[in-house]
């Protein structure tokens, strides 16, 4: 932050005419209520999250921050909107791993995820569960990495779509244990929990806020949970590297901030200022973690950094497992 504030110092000495506009822009911002367009439609956990945080963030900065769901396509037709939205910090992204996924997913993207927004902070990260169906006859990883290599092509995971994490992090799985395994893709998470319950299917990643309640009623078996530590609300289910071995299992669902690209600086630092505030308010924090997520926030460089290196993860992933979406 310090060098981009150099910079605009710079500019100021040099063009004082154009530099004075973001500063009285930052003045006087906001002045009116700002929308959140989120990706998904109301009740996922990236709503729910993205909900939680537009709270906080209009207690921080004494206006209203209003959720507007623009579901389809993976996330692409809000990525597309809030790109095309004018820059002037009353319009925000609540972006997911989705944004980074798209480019290697989808042949038409009508946006570039580094080009075409301003990062201002991560939010949250929900960790994933790999559970399984009641009768299938394996207590942990070991022996359903065991169960899938003596009956390899018989077992089938799930998941709420092709190219959705859930089935990305299948095929990680699956690559990385080595097993053969069949993808079956559902039009949501839903009907892929139903089929999983009933043992159409033997196996799948959901997002921790999805997966407890069923864990906590007995309809799914928990192995493991994909983040570095154990969770409060699963104290007993190993993390995927205790229960495997393989740290390269880590992954979850992410979410943070966005902004259009030519948004001021000022207000992109109001906003990353009162994000951190956001995130570190109890009231806001035991929330987020009530739906097991994992407070992230940060610096821009670091949303920066980590969107690039999830990108080069997943594309690697996506490209052996040859997932596309038309």
């Amino acid at each position: 932050m310090h060098k981009l504030a150099h910079a605009l110092l710079a500019t100021a000495i040099v063009l004082p005419a154009i530099a004075a506009t973001p500063a009285l822009a930052s003045d006087t911002y906001p002045g009116k209520p700002i929308r959140m367009i989120v990706g998904f439609p109301p009740g996922g956990s990236a709503d729910i999250n993205a909900r939680i945080v537009a709270q906080g963030l209009g207690k921080q900065l004494s206006t209203s921050v209003v959720p507007d769901n623009k579901p389809g396509a993976g996330g692409n037709i809000a990525a597309t909107e809030a790109k095309r939205a004018t820059a002037d910090g009353y319009t925000i992204f609540y972006s997911t791993s989705a944004v980074v996924l798209a480019p290697a997913l989808y042949q038409n993207v009508q946006f570039d995820t580094f080009a075409d927004f301003v990062p201002v902070s991560l939010t949250a990260i929900v960790p994933l569960v790999l559970v399984t169906t009641p009768g299938l006859p394996v207590k942990n990883v070991h022996e359903l990495v065991a169960y899938a290599k003596a009956n390899p092509g018989k077992l089938n995971y799930a998941s709420s779509g092709a190219g959705a994490l859930l089935h990305l992090g299948g095929a990680l799985f699956a690559k990385e244990t080595g097993i053969q395994v069949t993808h079956v893709a559902y039009k949501g998470s839903a009907p892929a929990i139903t089929d999983l319950i009933a043992g159409s299917t033997q196996f799948m990643f959901l997002p921790l806020s999805d997966a407890q309640p069923l864990i906590k009623g007995g309809k799914l078996k928990a192995l493991a949970i994909t983040s570095a530590k154990r969770s409060t609300l699963l104290p007993e289910i190993p993390t995927i590297k205790e229960a495997s071995g393989m740290s390269a299992l880590e992954m979850g669902a992410w979410q943070g901030i966005l902004v259009p690209k030519g948004t001021p600086e000022p207000i992109v630092r109001q906003l990353r200022e009162a994000t951190d505030r956001t995130l570190k308010d109890e009231a806001v924090r035991a929330k987020l973690i009530a739906q097991g997520s994992d407070i992230l926030g940060g610096t821009p460089q670091q949303y920066t950094a980590y969107m690039k290196s999830e990108a080069t993860r997943w594309g690697q992933i996506i490209k052996e497992s040859g997932a596309k979406v038309e």
